[in-house]
């Protein structure tokens, strides 16, 4: 299923089922949106119902996890990328490099994202993001994908010059609007092999990235199983798992974003999210 939050003309906030150019909405679901129909284990219930529909051009999309648990990103984890910024003196990480990016981050599929004024160097890169659907602990690779539910595209929206200040890289990862998700949550079963999709990036039309997500060094299953020995997982967490090569700051010279540019990202079996990077106040 394809999991959408959107608004409608009236200014009401819905959620639906996507099928084709056609939204079918949800009868009745509880309170909150998907993060808390998860947490409170009533997914399963909160989609089992439609009533009447709406046409998807009649809808503005809106971000499927409005207010995570945790956002955290995964940095080098795609050889290509590793080896195209290897002139910048960057050494490629022997274990999994984990940061967080503040939820505040997050945007919608197809809002605006700021270019803040403390930065000159503001980056996009294509990830596939994760969304876990149980709270857990301590889950084997053998059992990951048993708590996950779903997946979204997300811009993993980068300010250089700021995350290269600290090793953390939280700051640079961490403006508001630059955690833009969606275009919705395609739930698990939907992706047969989450380690074999196609993801791109186009910037005014120019293919900058075109990768797949066999390339990952750490897959989706041990970046869970590392993560869970560590902490509690919980309903809405999500994970966004690294980047292929072609982002701006390894360009020569860095082909960084600047007002009006245009951002499109596409993961097969997923969907598209297209952002325009405006100057900040």
């Amino acid at each position: 299923m394809r999991i959408a939050r959107f608004r409608i003309a009236d200014g009401r906030i819905l959620h639906g089922l996507v099928e084709g150019d056609v939204v079918k909405l949800l009868a009745d679901p509880p309170a909150g949106g998907i993060e808390t129909w998860l947490q409170a284990g009533a997914f399963d219930e909160a989609i089992s119902r439609t009533e009447g529909e709406i046409p998807l051009s009649a809808i503005r999309l809106l971000a499927p996890i409005a207010e995570p648990p945790k956002f955290l990103g995964l940095g080098g984890n795609y050889r290509s990328h590793l080896d195209e910024i290897a002139h910048l003196g960057i050494a490629e990480p022997t274990t999994q490099i984990w940061f967080n990016k503040q939820r505040t981050c997050v945007a919608g599929p197809f809002d605006e994202v700021v270019i803040p004024r403390l930065s000159k160097a503001v980056d996009y890169e294509v990830e596939l993001a994760v969304v876990i659907g149980r709270r857990c602990r301590n889950v084997p690779a053998s059992h990951a994908h048993d708590v996950i539910a779903g997946y979204m595209v997300c811009n993993d929206v980068s300010a250089r010059d700021i995350q290269m200040r600290a090793q953390t890289m939280t700051l640079g990862k961490s403006f508001d609007t630059h955690g833009p998700i969606g275009p919705w949550l395609v739930t698990a079963d939907e992706i047969a092999d989450c380690q074999s999709l196609r993801l791109r990036t186009w910037v005014n039309g120019e293919l900058r990235q075109d990768g797949n997500t066999s390339e990952m060094k750490y897959t989706v299953a041990q970046q869970i199983e590392e993560l869970s020995a560590v902490f509690t997982l919980e309903p809405g967490d999500i994970l966004a798992t690294g980047t292929p090569a072609g982002v701006g700051a390894a360009f020569q010279p860095p082909k960084f974003l600047r007002h009006g540019d245009v951002v499109r990202l596409e993961i097969d079996q997923i969907g598209v999210i297209e952002n325009i990077f405006v100057d900040g106040t």
